[in-house]
């Protein structure tokens, strides 16, 4: 089974296995050398060998294959480095409210920016590389923090309470989500894989073209209070839930294929991404429905 996930697809073992959870091996399906042909050797002649002599491969050490309980453990230190960090952030920077400086709240906005910035350029290192890396994750977990904790406190300033709301809302989409994933037995296909993929990517293609027309002053609005920034963040929302169905999906077809253990750092690097894009889309359209 192939993800169009582009977090997921980068999983060679993830991508090897087939429907049933078989692994497909070497030499699957190709030709084999035929006696007389060069390279060939007669079988008389093979020996199993030793561990540890010439030609004789080293055993592999492998780690257990992943499961759900494994999933969970690093799904939760991954959200446990973002909420301390964006703690961390929260409480270390100055205080906020309608009468402070300007010059704090533009802090709070530059720490915000470069956080965002570190974690969009490791969630694409994470997002493609073919090992995963638990400690690019945690780094992106820690970077994403960050931002989150300054842009929570700037909406917090303006909108007392609303980051409660979110965290709140953000809490019961993942419940609600993974309810309906698990009582209703939803089966994911390929082409819902494609759509939300694709739609992903919309997103995000057009996210980076109105943060580079608000730098010329032009911006589109999908950034901003009005009903087009409202529908946009409520897509984004959409995007988010549909993101974490994914997620269930992966976790339960890696389970199911045994994948090794290290996949389930990829796991929870996806459903990171999943909920911190949940998190910021709701924070959003709370904050616009108080206007």
């Amino acid at each position: 089974m192939q993800s169009n996930n582009p977090v997921f697809r980068r999983s060679e073992e993830f991508n090897s296995s087939n429907a049933h959870g078989n692994q497909t091996y070497a030499g699957n399906g190709s030709g084999y050398q035929n006696y007389g042909q060069p390279g060939y050797t007669d079988p008389a002649t093979w020996g199993t060998g030793q561990p540890g002599q010439p030609g004789t491969p080293a055993p592999v050490a492998t780690g257990g294959p992943m499961t759900i309980d494994s999933v969970v453990q690093k799904t939760a230190i991954a959200l446990g480095v973002v909420i301390v960090t964006a703690a961390i952030t929260w409480v270390m920077s100055p205080d906020v409210d309608q009468n402070t400086d300007p010059s704090a709240i533009s802090g709070l906005i530059a720490a915000a920016t470069i956080g965002s910035l570190l974690a969009f350029v490791l969630s694409l290192v994470n997002s493609f590389k073919r090992v995963i890396s638990p400690a690019l994750v945690l780094l992106f977990c820690a970077a994403e923090g960050v931002a989150l904790g300054a842009i929570s406190k700037v909406f917090n300033m303006a909108y007392p309470g609303v980051v409660m709301s979110a965290v709140i809302g953000t809490f019961g989409a993942f419940v609600g989500t993974l309810a309906v994933y698990k009582f209703f037995n939803i089966k994911v296909s390929d082409k819902f894989r494609r759509m939300v993929f694709a739609a992903v990517l919309g997103v995000v293609a057009i996210s980076l073209m109105e943060v580079v027309l608000s730098a010329f002053g032009a911006p589109i609005g999908f950034f901003d209070d009005g009903k087009l920034g409202l529908i946009f963040a409520i897509v984004g929302l959409a995007l988010g839930v549909f993101m974490l169905v994914l997620d269930f999906d992966f976790v339960e077809q890696g389970v199911a294929n045994r994948l090794p253990d290290r996949e389930g750092w990829r796991a929870a690097f996806a459903m990171t991404v999943s909920l911190v894009w949940i998190y910021t889309n709701l924070l959003r359209i709370l904050a616009i429905m108080r206007e």
